[in-house]
């Protein structure tokens, strides 16, 4: 039987150089190709024999077998970060530093870290495995990767772990949300002379207001929010508005709280329809929420994840609720769970941190699982 500890420490100087490496490769959602082929062609000389790059830029290493149930892990490869220019990490004080770090970049290196060792591995219970470093999990990626992937391999996967965020917590329950691009139009016009003039932004600022005095639904065990994360228009400081956008989502880990929310936010664009205001409103993106989970499976799979963290760590992790890729199998039915391979600070920050001495720990808890999944635990 595989020695975790001694594996996961030996590993460190792979690991920490891979981190580097895919941290200087910029990859926006919707533009991580220059990543996913740096991703592909390291699997590939590291003893991987079949690599594959889809159509939404997954790098996928298939399985073994073309029957039975199959288990994913995956990783997203795509930050949050726009920037199309480099990052340049750097370690202090046993701190890695750089935007994009530890989500998902730190993750993603233990996927492939863990997909090179799986290649390695004789017998049945390794043969049903999928390893996908995905794209676009982040903001307005929409889950594009994971989608592509669900369509592929979806009616044969029994269940699904995503390497996201630290292994502090885990997240069991998908937090669904629309997310809408809103653009006002009013008739504008010069601030003297048409003074009086319906202006967009007045609108968008009652609009909002509106929006903002909502109580969201209150479901025990449940948590419902909304937010509007971008305002923008106008022309000049003298001129009355004739347009303005908001970026605006909601979310809640309850179906029914999710329709409430979007039976609100329709209800709130008529009324400003209905004051004379046109209203242009587009759908930028959609995660859906829970479905139809078998408990028994589901509680197993936790169950397996959260002893191995205890077992490395001796630590009980809770579980969470959060909007991540594990979005779209717990919505299709499929057990699924979501946790990471490092402890860190400051995501979706450009002060964003890893600490180094917990990637060993991080490794050897996947390792774990990965061998308990295989049945060699």
């Amino acid at each position: 039987m595989t020695d975790l500890r001694a594996w996961a420490q030996a590993q460190q100087p792979a690991q920490r150089a891979l981190i580097d490496a895919l941290c200087r490769i910029p990859a926006p959602s919707h533009r991580e190709r220059a990543r996913a082929e740096a991703i592909a062609k390291w699997l590939l000389d590291h003893g991987v024999q079949q690599v594959e790059i889809d159509e939404a830029d997954n790098v996928i290493v298939p399985p073994r077998t073309q029957h039975g149930p199959l288990t994913m892990l995956m990783a997203h490869t795509d930050t949050v970060f726009p920037d199309e220019a480099p990052f340049s990490p750097y370690v202090q004080q046993g701190r890695m530093y750089c935007p994009g770090v530890g989500d998902d970049t730190a993750n993603v290196a233990a996927l492939m870290l863990l997909a090179a060792y799986a290649a390695g591995r004789q017998g049945e219970g390794w043969d049903g495995f999928v390893f996908a470093a995905n794209s676009c999990e982040e903001g307005l990626g929409n889950l594009k990767g994971c989608r592509a992937l669900m369509d592929r391999y979806g009616d044969r996967l029994g269940r699904v772990l995503s390497l996201d965020g630290d292994y502090d917590s885990a997240c069991n329950r998908a937090v669904g949300s629309r997310r809408y691009e809103v653009t006002l139009h009013t008739e504008g016009g010069h601030s003297f002379g048409d003074f009086g003039n319906a202006s967009a932004i007045h609108a968008m600022a009652l609009l909002i207001q509106n929006l903002y005095a909502v109580k969201p639904p209150k479901v025990e065990g449940c948590k419902t929010t909304y937010n509007v994360g971008r305002i923008s228009g106008g022309t000049s400081v003298n001129t009355i508005a004739q347009q303005a956008k908001m970026l605006y989502e909601y979310r809640s880990d309850d179906a029914e709280s999710l329709e409430w929310m979007e039976r609100m936010f329709r209800a709130q664009m008529e009324a400003a329809q209905a004051a004379g205001v046109e209203a242009d409103v587009q759908l930028l993106g959609e995660r859906p929420g829970m479905g139809r989970v078998d408990e028994a499976a589901q509680h197993a799979l936790e169950a397996l994840c959260l002893e191995q963290v205890k077992d490395v760590t001796g630590k009980q992790i809770p579980l969470t609720s959060g909007s991540t890729d594990i979005n779209l199998p717990l919505n299709r039915g499929i057990p699924a769970l979501c946790f990471g391979a490092y402890r860190g600070g400051g995501a979706h920050t450009r002060e964003e941190w890893i600490d180094l001495h917990s990637l060993e720990d991080g490794l050897a808890i996947w390792l774990g699982v990965l061998l308990r999944l295989a049945g060699e635990r």
